[in-house]
């Protein structure tokens, strides 16, 4: 088994971030874990992740407070899922930002 864990800047100002973690066993992906993070102020906030924890694939979209909402998602491996969540959150962190940036002003 083999686990690789790793933080990627992907704005230019260097607030926001991806964090994976991703755990394989010869060669298979069999967990993964894809977090947008970004920075307001001094801290840090978990915005939206995807993962297969509670037995299944899903995007949890978090909330100033620590609500969160969560989506199923039918990918059918989680190879595939990795590739889509990371791409999901570098074509959309700018979005995932604004809308919890306004969430944290209400």
């Amino acid at each position: 088994m083999s686990v690789k864990e790793f933080v990627k800047i992907i704005s230019p100002s260097g607030e926001d971030a991806l964090r994976m973690r991703i755990r394989t066993e010869k060669g298979k992906v069999m967990d993964i874990v894809v977090q947008y993070e970004a920075k307001f102020g001094e801290d840090w906030h978990p915005i939206v992740r995807y993962d297969c924890s509670h037995g299944f694939f899903h995007r949890d979209i978090m909330f100033p407070g620590g609500k969160e909402e969560k989506y199923p998602l039918n990918i059918p491996d989680l190879k595939t899922a990795l590739v889509y969540a990371e791409q999901d959150i570098k074509d959309r962190w700018n979005w995932y930002r604004d809308r919890y940036q306004r969430r944290l002003k209400k």
